[in-house]
């Protein structure tokens, strides 16, 4: 989304098999950007292995190795998808009666614009930076350290971006006709692991 970091009430780290959205979101706290950190995130298919406690569980692990002070973190260990992260999340802050009018919202790189698109949807009222580690393709490729997953996930990424609408998940984005072509050139080498395969009847027009 390239939005630049700015201080904020809060900033939620969304869960996922990948830990340096902990790692931005306790750089983020050290550079003063948000006095509370929320990690949420139960567990899924592509995180289980890696997060076995569940992923919030071990987001907040990280942050506090990392120097963000338990004081600091709230933990939602419910929300199975973008939009539970939110909601779950939006009502934990709500019920500790913590004001939010601003949120850096901390994921994968290549998920930033679905969780805006998430967010500006289930909770418009609020003023969002997307935020991510700052990283390479390659760097990040390695980090994972398994490139096939990655694209997977990116794919996947992809159709929620385009068929979500639809469905009343997100706000719509555009989806520029090359990006449409890249997603069917990778659904047709096989990275499909990572698609919504029920109403296949909504599935993206590969262009």
């Amino acid at each position: 989304m390239h939005h630049a970091p700015r201080p904020c009430s809060v900033a939620i780290a969304l869960g996922s098999h990948d830990l340096t959205v902990a790692d931005t979101t306790a750089d983020l706290y050290s550079r003063g950007m948000a006095p509370l950190v929320v990690m949420t995130g139960a567990t899924s298919p592509t995180s289980a292995a890696r997060m076995p406690l569940g992923e919030a569980v071990h987001y907040r692990r990280r942050a506090l190795e990392l120097g963000v002070p338990e004081s600091a973190v709230l933990l939602e260990s419910e929300a199975r998808n973008t939009g539970e992260n939110i909601t779950k999340s939006r009502a934990l802050l709500e019920s500790t009666g913590v004001e939010v009018t601003s949120l850096l919202l901390v994921s994968k790189p290549y998920e930033e614009r679905r969780a805006y698109a998430t967010l500006r949807k289930l909770w418009p009222s609020v003023d969002a930076v997307c935020a991510s580690a700052p990283m390479t393709y390659d760097d990040y490729v390695s980090a994972i350290g398994d490139e096939d997953l990655v694209v997977a996930m990116m794919v996947g990424a992809t159709q929620r971006i385009i068929i979500y609408p639809e469905r009343g998940l997100i706000i719509d984005q555009h989806v520029p006709a090359e990006i449409h072509a890249a997603y069917g050139r990778l659904c047709d080498r096989g990275f499909t692991g990572r698609l919504v395969r029920d109403e296949s009847r909504t599935e993206p027009r590969r262009v």
